[in-house]
């Protein structure tokens, strides 16, 4: 069997959830968290390896709240996203307070990786669909030359909407080979009656197309792509402007630089599944109603592990 791992980043703050760690509320009867979904639906469909991208500080909560658990079923390694890892030449500013970032999350596994892989977000729920279409991809032998060959998740951005606030999501443009032209990041989208719109500043709404294919963070990424990641790292480091305390490394934005330059050819796997998750302290209500759904529709046991 092929080798192929789940890499979660799991060490954002969640600032937006409030009291709490997102990552780690508890959304299922047993006190299944979102990534506890993620894995067994990552494990059904053929991955055999997992990485946690998480903080230092949260690592023994961590391990105690799911990774021990995880460690019983499969292979598990953790990585750690530190704003001082940064490539040699390079200082963190003093008054910076987030890490750099999606890219530089995935980069923290750069020791721990050398097999295809897929990266998604702790706190989303993807569905089966997704997993089984990246590891299908993942697995089948092509050639790499010059280009990277990698994919993505497309969701129906219908799919993916929040009941309780705003949400940013990467608007993808596809061409009629089903490969990925462009990844427009788009923020402050919102449900509205129509379906979905984005709130511009002065409170008007401009409609989006609920049927338009978005980026969830999930993609089917290579070892070859780790090197192109690490080496854009520095280049985007270097050209930081002066002051800037936010700048982040993200990969929708890394990815979208690859296809223009044309060094990646990015195949989008659409998916029909429902994403949710919990953005908002409010959003945990329905993401648990939607978990005790699935189990009586049996997508899911409970408890989800055998002991």
């Amino acid at each position: 069997m092929k080798k192929t791992a789940l890499v979660i980043m799991a060490a954002g703050i969640g600032s937006r959830f409030g009291k709490g760690i997102k990552q780690l509320e508890p959304v299922g009867p047993n006190g299944e968290i979102i990534m506890d979904y993620s894995i067994c639906d990552a494990l059904e469909a053929g991955f055999n390896k997992v990485v946690f991208i998480i903080r230092r500080d949260l690592e023994e909560d961590f391990k105690e709240i799911i990774g021990k658990r995880i460690e019983k079923i499969t292979e598990v390694k953790y990585a750690f996203q530190e704003r001082e890892d940064l490539p040699e030449g390079f200082t963190c500013p003093a008054d910076r307070t987030k890490p750099w970032g999606t890219g530089q999350a995935v980069l923290a596994c750069r020791e721990l990786l050398d097999e295809p892989f897929v990266v998604i977000n702790a706190d989303d729920y993807y569905g089966k669909e997704a997993f089984f279409k990246v590891h299908e991809y993942l697995v089948q032998e092509r050639c790499e030359g010059e280009k990277l060959q990698i994919c993505m998740a497309g969701f129906i951005l219908g799919n993916t909407l929040s009941d309780n606030g705003s949400v940013t999501r990467g608007v993808c443009h596809v061409n009629a080979k089903g490969q990925l032209t462009g990844v427009t990041e788009t923020h402050n989208i919102v449900k509205t009656p129509d379906g979905a719109a984005v709130e511009e500043e002065d409170g008007s709404l401009a409609p989006l197309d609920v049927k338009s294919l978005v980026s969830m963070n999930m993609w089917g990424l290579t070892p070859a792509f780790m090197k192109t990641l690490e080496s854009g790292f520095a280049e985007f480091l270097a050209n930081i402007k002066e002051g800037d305390l936010k700048a982040e490394y993200l990969l929708p934005t890394i990815v979208d630089k690859l296809i223009q330059e044309e060094k990646a050819d990015v195949t989008v796997l659409k998916t029909h599944d429902t994403w949710f998750g919990v953005t908002y302290q409010e959003d945990k209500y329905a993401v648990k109603a939607a978990f005790e759904e699935l189990i009586q529709k049996g997508v899911y046991t409970s408890p989800l592990y055998a002991d």
